[in-house]
């Protein structure tokens, strides 16, 4: 073979495992990504309920400090993420913004009253929970009422186990997916060098001899491949993070370093089972089969 040929050559093979290391490594990024939603699941489904919360209207003979007591007591309850409070001139700002017009002028008198907004901790977020708080509220003479939307808190519960079913069963479909391109990714890899495999086998070499640098191979753009993924996951990590703290804790380690090393158990696995599989084949086929 002349240095042009060899040359050639080199360059095919290199070429062939660059493009292998970045298929792997996008199919890996993918899985990555998913795994990255279902560990974060509950965050994500925390920040939804306690973004649900409920208003207490308050008499309109309430004061100021009893309003804050009252807000104060809430403030101590296993229930309670945060509070707001909002006295009368604060609320007709905000039904002005609402409304467009000043509707204080054309009555004459402000007809709104103070409330505190309450935002729930997630585990109290569903309809049980927030009958019995109500239950207990309605019994202070200085709350008038209790406010709350009951069906968007029951569909939000409803919702949020209906999304955890789908991804469960999505991250199966996903990783079967993912095992099936990444095994043909390693074959068609393998395949461009069946001639060489058969050569290797015709002048005495074991079976074990051949399957080695190959094996070996398949470990490596695993493992490369696994490395890029987890640089893109950091990525979409640190992204996600600066935009949305309340679901992405970028401090959080532990978790990443489950998904991190979960991609790269993923990539080492599949690509040496599938790189073993895909040269045995090779090996047990006939000559004139490789045409």
């Amino acid at each position: 073979m002349s240095k042009e040929e060899k040359k050639v050559a080199r360059k095919s093979i290199r070429t062939s495992y660059i493009s292998t290391i970045i298929s792997i490594s996008l199919v890996l990024f993918m899985l990555g990504l998913l795994g990255l939603i279902i560990l974060n699941a509950q965050k994500l489904s925390n920040h939804v309920k306690e973004n649900i919360g409920f208003s207490i209207f308050l008499h309109e003979n309430t004061t100021v400090e009893q309003a804050a007591k009252i807000q104060e007591t809430l403030n101590k309850q296993a229930y309670v993420k945060r509070t707001k409070f909002i006295n009368k001139e604060e609320a007709a700002k905000l039904l002005q913004q609402d409304l467009g017009e000043d509707f204080v002028q054309f009555l004459g008198y402000n007809p709104l009253l103070a409330s505190i907004d309450v935002n729930m901790n997630a585990a109290y977020a569903h309809p049980d929970s927030i009958g019995w708080i109500e239950a207990s509220l309605a019994r202070n003479p200085q709350i008038l009422e209790v406010s709350y939307q009951k069906d968007l808190i029951s569909a939000v519960n409803s919702n949020v186990r209906k999304i955890g079913a789908i991804l469960l069963g999505f991250s199966l479909l996903l990783l079967i997916v993912v095992i099936a391109l990444i095994n043909n990714t390693i074959r068609l890899a393998i395949y461009s060098k069946r001639f060489l495999i058969k050569t290797m086998q015709l002048v005495g070499a074991t079976g074990g001899f051949i399957r080695r640098p190959f094996v070996w191979r398949g470990i490596v753009n695993g493992f490369v491949s696994a490395l890029i993924a987890i640089a893109l996951l950091s990525g979409v990590i640190y992204s996600v993070a600066q935009n949305m703290p309340d679901i992405l804790d970028i401090a959080d380690l532990e978790l990443y370093g489950i998904l991190g090393a979960g991609v790269i158990v993923l990539g080492v696995l599949i690509s040496w089972i599938s790189t073993s599989l895909a040269v045995r084949k090779f090996l047990r086929i006939q000559s004139t089969d490789l045409y």
